[in-house]
């Protein structure tokens, strides 16, 4: 989710924190029979509403060394596959077996084995009656690249020609270093979901129809506008408050909409 995003979760809650510390200057004459907007509910949902913003900005953290962990770890591998591919072609192997890793190279680089077609001559084509469909050979997830990788190892240790002097390209360093890929991308993976479950937690104490911080600040000030009405100096400290839905990096306008005319 955008950083926008991530500070618009944060204006709602400072602004229902602005709306209640409004709401306690009321003293007694607020009075709602409506129990989800009660200073004592709206402390409550504030203070959980505060606690879910720290859990995420905690795990945003967290996320962020392990994804960088997994960029630096996964910095060498396009590189290191040509110099094995290259040590392959400089051992007494077929082409067919060059041909084969070159294959996997390609995948783990994000290569086409042949260019893609020019506007023109898909054009050229389509005037003889046939239609090229062209699916992309980029595989640069880095879930295909590692496996790619893991593939790529697996194929040179079972030809006895590849054998380098070079430690570095040697199958034992290749394995240790490909074990390292699968551990980082498994934390950066774990991080992810982390992440991903905090916000959702987060959003539902946030955006929860009728009980989520939106609706009930929405509700919130519909009580403070029948009580003192639209024109009031009173109601007009909160009338400007705006909370807004935040789900997908998109706002809603639909609550916004509805501040508008409360």
């Amino acid at each position: 989710m955008a950083k926008n995003s991530e500070s618009g979760h944060a204006k709602n809650v400072a602004n229902f924190s602005s709306l209640i510390s409004v709401i306690k200057g009321f003293g007694a004459v607020y009075n709602p029979s409506n129990q989800s907007v009660t200073v004592e509910n709206l402390e409550a949902l504030a203070q959980n509403a505060t606690n879910s913003l720290s859990l995420v900005n905690g795990v945003l953290g967290s996320n962020s060394i392990a994804i960088a962990a997994r960029k630096e770890a996964i910095k060498p591998l396009s590189k290191l596959s040509t110099r094995i591919l290259n040590s392959l072609r400089s051992s007494d192997v077929t082409k067919q077996i060059v041909d084969s890793a070159q294959s996997l190279v390609r995948k783990i680089q994000g290569q086409r084995a042949t260019k893609k077609l020019t506007a023109e001559q898909k054009e050229a084509l389509k005037a003889e009656g046939i239609v090229k469909k062209e699916v992309s050979s980029s595989q640069m997830s880095i879930d295909s690249r590692i496996e790619s990788f893991d593939k790529l190892i697996q194929f040179v240790s079972g030809i006895p020609q590849y054998a380098p002097n070079e430690i570095e390209l040697q199958v034992s360093t290749l394995t240790n270093y490909n074990n390292t890929l699968k551990t980082v991308n498994n934390d950066a993976r774990e991080a992810d979901t982390e992440l991903n479950n905090t916000r959702i937690a987060r959003n539902e104490i946030l955006y929860t129809e009728t009980t989520g911080l939106v609706d009930v600040a929405t509700a919130a000030k519909m009580y403070i506008k029948s009580l003192f009405g639209a024109s009031s100096p009173k109601y007009k400290q909160v009338s400007g408050l705006r909370f807004k839905v935040i789900t997908n990096n998109k706002i809603s306008n639909d609550v916004f909409i509805a501040n508008q005319a409360t």
